[in-house]
């Protein structure tokens, strides 16, 4: 279940929802009724940020490869395409 709550829990239950991002949960916090950041453990923000490095390198290594580029809408009619089975 998505944990929502509002940024004053940050204060008011710290330990409640250190468990929760502890258990691999991320929490959702909201201001005024708004989302405004999500609160992850530092193994699951690790875990993305790793993901992203790994794909970062590997357009390095792609790119050193061949001197074909491509501008930002040949990529993203690419990535629609992938994303839309087409």
């Amino acid at each position: 279940m998505i944990q929502i709550r509002p940024v004053s829990d940050l204060n008011d239950k710290f330990p409640e929802i250190e468990m929760l991002v502890n258990e691999g949960k991320p929490v959702y916090l909201t201001k005024d009724g708004y989302g405004t950041m999500v609160v992850l453990s530092l193994e699951e923000y690790t875990s993305l940020i790793d993901d992203v490095e790994r794909k970062l390198d590997e357009a390095d290594k792609m790119a050193e490869s061949t001197k074909e580029r491509l501008n930002h809408e040949e990529v993203f009619r690419n990535i629609r395409s992938i994303v839309h089975g087409k």
